[in-house]
């Protein structure tokens, strides 16, 4: 697995770079964030991040300024939905730092202007990163969050209508009746009794497509 490369760089561009390693050049998709952040074309001795992916026909790498970076991209790679391109976008559109920001305020509309991401998308990414800013020891300090079970205060007292103002706030995302029942179903099971919670519970189900 190639986590860092060190060498001269041969190309900068807002979405991808070439670095030279001892003669081998690699070509890395990065966001533009961390492509502002690198020295001109022609640089030595410049190290990058980097993150392999391997697929059935391809192997890509991707790379990045900083690990908190490289963290989020990873965290937003395992979000249903989302890959490599998107990740990357909104890392482009967002540092770490205001991405938390963004993320503690719950703002959809900010995580909307990133391009490729609707409304729906914008509300369903805010619910799954709330939950990877508390409990991730990497990406904490950029909320100001010490202890590693600490919470992003976005959670409601628990509440006998948390199901009803789920579904409601699916409703406002554009999910039929239908989808949102059927999303809903299971959470106290699941131990969502909150109304983050159990939003946070339909979500995933309606982005694995069960």
């Amino acid at each position: 697995m190639i986590v860092q490369l060190t060498g001269t760089l041969l190309e900068v561009t807002p979405s991808r770079v070439v670095i030279d390693v001892s003669g081998v050049a690699f070509e890395l998709g990065v966001s533009s964030t961390t492509a502002a952040s690198l020295p001109h074309a022609g640089e030595a001795g410049v190290s990058v991040l980097v993150r392999m992916i391997v697929r059935e026909d391809a192997m890509e790498l991707y790379g990045f300024a900083t690990r908190e970076e490289r963290a989020l991209f990873d965290q937003l790679r395992a979000i249903s939905g989302v890959g490599p391109k998107l990740a990357l976008s909104v890392l482009s559109t967002f540092s770490p730092a205001a991405l938390a920001q963004v993320v503690l305020a719950q703002d959809a509309g900010r995580m909307a202007q990133v391009p490729g991401v609707g409304r729906k998308k914008a509300s369903r990414l805010l619910v799954e990163l709330s939950d990877v800013f508390s409990k991730n020891a990497e990406l904490r300090g950029l909320v100001g969050l010490t202890e590693p079970d600490a919470a992003l205060p976005l959670a409601a007292p628990p509440s006998a209508g948390a199901e009803a103002e789920a579904a409601e706030a699916l409703l406002s995302m554009g999910f039929t009746s239908q989808e949102a029942e059927l999303a809903l179903d299971g959470h106290a099971e699941a131990g969502a009794v909150t109304v983050e919670q159990v939003l946070a519970y339909a979500l995933r189900r309606l982005g694995s497509g069960r």
